[in-house]
């Protein structure tokens, strides 16, 4: 493994090219977007609009608030690339210079979770002040893309590599372990029980650093069991292709709940396409299924795992799910309105992204090396509750849930405490 301080050789050169692009882009995206719309036709309207829009959002996407800051360029010949960069950060009398880290975060897929992880990472480095430049790449799973990927970060001399999702860190695990370039998981779930990781208290001795998004399951029981202190019954929702979401969510819950005495379902989508229905049909059959040995749904709890094509059924889950409250380990799944689980307990996408931004600037500034960082495990975890929904099937909340909860809807369903603070209307 290379000498950490090899991690941050920077490029040495002028790319006058390259800067040009640079520097033009944002003022040409911008002009194209200044376009008076009322004085063209409808026609022409329509086909600047789509024009104007970025090929890189089809996959790519961030919190409005995100752009004050930050530009983002998309490439002309590569729509799964896009180039953030800090706004006039690098501008000096009219002439653009080099960040002083470039950081490339690799994509499997679209995803929410990433939406809601990129925009955290952005404002955490924003409000830090670190001159960075992010290059984003979606690789699609593909082992011919992700190589091309690592190919343009040792060409363009990043100095960190942040792996968006279990996909992107099982994959460069497997294909860039002790490489020459530092890696820190994001939006992972647990590297210990997925075997990249000896426990949570080492480092990896790898050019990896680890963050997790699950909580011990023994922990997740405790509250389950305080929420229903005689459950008898729990269903796990999960979807058979998520890999991570099995090995560390599904099967870990399935075990503790019976070491416990309860009786568990597993409801598991066979096909990700096909979630919706799939998931009305079991959530049906496992509340007929419930009703055997808890006839008035008292002791019973549906959880939903942090399987992307399950949660984002919540609606579909709702509606079969009868008055057994349905609890997720996402806590983003628990929102305004009524598209919202009833209850969540688990690591948000937020709070780990707001660690793994952390652990990438130690990276970077030297404070610390990457192979001797422990696994990142937020603490306590994130509560969420809709009393909407909490009221709807008449679920008594415990107080100390509702005393810990990071983010609580009233019962119109609207935003009353937002991580952690009151919200005033």
């Amino acid at each position: 493994m290379k000498h950490q301080a090899d991690y941050f050789e920077h490029g040495k050169g002028a790319r006058p090219a390259k800067r040009l692009l640079r520097m033009i882009a944002p003022v040409i995206a911008g002009a194209l977007m200044a376009v008076p719309m009322a004085s063209l036709s409808k026609a022409e309207s329509s086909q600047v609009a789509s024009e104007s829009k970025p090929a890189y959002s089809s996959w790519f996407r961030y919190k409005d608030e995100v752009a004050e800051n930050w530009d983002f360029i998309g490439s002309e010949d590569d729509e799964n690339r896009v180039v953030i960069r800090p706004k006039g950060t690098f501008a000096q009398d009219g002439i653009e210079t080099e960040p002083r880290y470039r950081v490339m975060v690799l994509y499997p897929r679209p995803s929410s979770a990433y939406d809601v992880a990129i925009s955290k990472i952005l404002n955490v480095f924003g409000g830090r002040d670190i001159q960075a430049e992010f290059t984003v790449i979606n690789f699609k799973r593909k082992d011919e893309f992700g190589q091309n990927a690592l190919e343009h970060a040792a060409l363009e001399n990043v100095n960190l590599i942040y792996a968006m999702g279990s996909q992107s860190t099982a994959w460069l695990w497997k294909n860039y372990r002790n490489g020459a370039i530092p890696v820190v998981s994001v939006t992972s779930k647990d590297p210990v029980m997925l075997g990249q990781a000896e426990d949570y208290d080492s480092g990896s001795g790898t050019n990896f650093a680890f963050t997790s998004l699950n909580m011990p399951v023994e922990a997740q029981m405790a509250y389950l069991t305080e929420l229903r202190p005689e459950l008898k019954n729990l269903a796990i929702l999960v979807d058979s292709n998520n890999v991570s979401a099995m090995q560390t969510q599904a099967r870990p819950m399935a075990s503790e709940a019976r070491k416990r005495g309860v009786r568990v379902l597993r409801l598991e989508v066979q096909k990700t396409e096909n979630a919706a229905a799939e998931l009305s049909e079991m959530v049906s059959s496992a509340v007929k299924s419930m009703k055997k040995n808890d006839v008035n749904l008292e002791h019973s709890l549906f959880w939903v795992t942090g399987s992307t094509s399950v949660f984002r059924e919540i609606e579909a889950i709702n509606a079969h799910a009868d008055r057994i409250p349905v609890l997720s380990v996402v806590p983003e799944v628990v929102k305004e309105g009524d598209a919202s689980a009833t209850l969540s307990i688990g690591i948000s996408f937020q709070s780990n992204a707001h660690l793994a931004a952390l652990y990438g600037m130690k990276v970077l500034k030297r404070e610390a090396a990457v192979s001797e960082l422990k696994v990142g495990v937020v603490s306590p975890p994130d509560i969420a509750i809709n009393f909407r929904k909490v009221r709807e099937i008449g679920l008594k909340m415990p107080f100390s849930f509702v005393e810990g909860a990071n983010f609580i809807y009233d019962y119109d369903g609207n935003t009353v405490r937002e991580d952690g603070k009151i919200k005033l209307n």
